[in-house]
């Protein structure tokens, strides 16, 4: 979704529990025998929780995944634990130590917890083919009683300068539009309530709009430094993408960051997370820089489904200042699905079909 090429490296910072020995030699605290810091596990599968203790005699020992309480023992003897309940990604592993007379103590590991599950491929067929402003810079594309609310993105003469935008869908004409300072990169767009939330690339700051006039109600300061990239809606919570193979969820009316899901398909993370719509109860997500629109469960962030859409608008076919694919846009009411890309003069209603 940028103007240049962007490097991603996944960084995983594994840990464990500091262990300290007496002068024989003997553990002084609980360390971790099973399983290995960094173990690599497939959603799904059981592992077995196994500490060593000082003295082997606890009260009890609750174990926890990040702060899900997964069981509670009795005793220090191994334990099995499922994980298909659990989000993919690194998941710190914590066993939190009774023992009566002394305050808990805390050994933690970690493991990571990838999917093997192949995706289901999806074909597509074309519905309708509207025009679409090829001034516009698609970063977000919303659909709302009976027009697209789209985020123009750009902060030079290249490629343009942003804008929010009230668009008439049988002629693509734009029916109102508020202009952003020529500073600003925007980015992704959700509709909430009676509002329009606007992310910004690289400015860390957002931008709440009235959704009847587009005028600017106020703006806010992200609450965490990192790039703007695609948002949507659920009705209950926001999600909000990053370029990274992350997911973040943001109360709707704070703002504020209450969780997030790291998103794999069966080939390990899925990076360059784009624009993004909800739909029936999946993400579906443009990858940066491809044709490919990924279907995520947004409980795990296992990647469920996937459409090939390359032969939808070759690139040998677009216009002369076509850029990438981006743009998702779903009609509740009646369950049409709409794609586009920065600078296209066409955007495409669409129905997934069964291959």
């Amino acid at each position: 979704m940028r103007i240049h090429l962007k490097y991603i490296a996944l960084i995983g910072i594994f840990f464990s529990f500091h262990c300290t020995n007496d002068k024989k030699g003997n553990p002084t605290t609980a360390t971790w025998t099973k399983p290995e810091a960094g173990t690599a596990f497939n959603l799904g599968d059981k592992v077995v929780l196994e500490l060593q203790l000082p003295d082997g005699k606890v009260d009890s020992i609750v174990y926890y995944a990040d702060t899900v309480k997964l069981v509670k023992a009795l005793d220090s003897k191994p334990v099995t634990v499922n994980t298909d309940s659990l989000p993919l990604g690194i998941r710190s592993i914590t066993a939190k130590i009774y023992q009566a007379g002394s305050k808990p103590d805390e050994a933690t590991t970690n493991i990571v917890l990838k999917s093997k599950l192949i995706p289901k491929k999806f074909g597509y067929q074309v519905k309708q083919v509207f025009k679409h402003d090829t001034a516009s810079f698609t970063e977000g594309l919303e659909f709302h009683n009976g027009s697209f609310y789209e985020s123009d993105g750009g902060n030079d003469d290249n490629i343009g300068y942003s804008s929010l935008r009230r668009v008439e869908p049988s002629t693509g004409k734009v029916l109102q539009k508020t202009d952003i300072d020529k500073k600003i990169f925007a980015e992704g767009i959700a509709i909430i309530g009676d509002k329009i939330l606007q992310l910004t690339y690289k400015e860390n700051i957002g931008f709440v709009y009235d959704l009847k006039t587009l005028k600017l109600i106020k703006q806010f300061a992200c609450q965490y430094p990192r790039e703007g990239w695609g948002l949507c809606f659920d009705g209950k919570k926001i999600y909000n993408s990053d370029g990274t193979n992350n997911i973040y969820f943001l109360n709707k009316d704070t703002y504020k960051q209450e969780g997030y899901i790291e998103v794999y398909d069966q080939n390990g993370p899925v990076q360059n997370l784009n624009e993004l719509e909800y739909i029936d109860g999946r993400l579906y997500a443009n990858i940066w820089q491809t044709e490919r629109v990924v279907i995520i469960n947004p409980k795990n962030g296992q990647v469920t489904g996937e459409v090939d859409l390359t032969q939808l608008y070759p690139q040998e076919k677009r216009n002369a200042k076509a850029d990438v694919m981006n743009g998702i846009a779903y009609d509740k009411k009646t369950k049409r699905l709409f794609v586009t890309g920065k600078k296209w003069d066409k955007l495409f209603e669409i129905t997934l079909v069964n291959n």
